[in-house]
């Protein structure tokens, strides 16, 4: 988390659950950025991270694990999303994008 807020960045985490549950994760983990409430997953179609029927659930969608930067005039600079919600991004080549910035 220092090395992004030593280039200026804020992280953002957004889920598909609901505030209550999004607070209760954020407290557990210790989280010291927001966590935004997408449960009526309109933010996750529109950045076309929806894993459909995820874990087999026939009609739950939630969102592909995925990192957006953005630019300071929310222009999506760089983009990473997985299939698997078990892997991680490379957070040194996000630590790279950032500085670029």
């Amino acid at each position: 988390m220092q090395a992004f807020q030593t280039v200026g960045a804020q992280v953002v985490g957004i889920s598909v659950n609901d505030p209550f549950a999004n607070k209760a994760f954020a407290d557990i983990n210790n989280l010291q950025f927001p966590i935004l409430s997408d449960y009526s997953r309109e933010t996750i179609k529109k950045y076309d991270v929806v894993q459909v029927d995820f874990a087999g659930l026939k009609g739950y969608n939630a969102a592909k694990r995925s990192v957006f930067i953005l630019d300071k005039n929310g222009i999506v600079r760089f983009k990473w999303v997985s299939e698997d919600p078990s892997k991680e991004p490379s957070y040194e080549d996000i630590k790279a994008q950032l500085k670029a910035l």
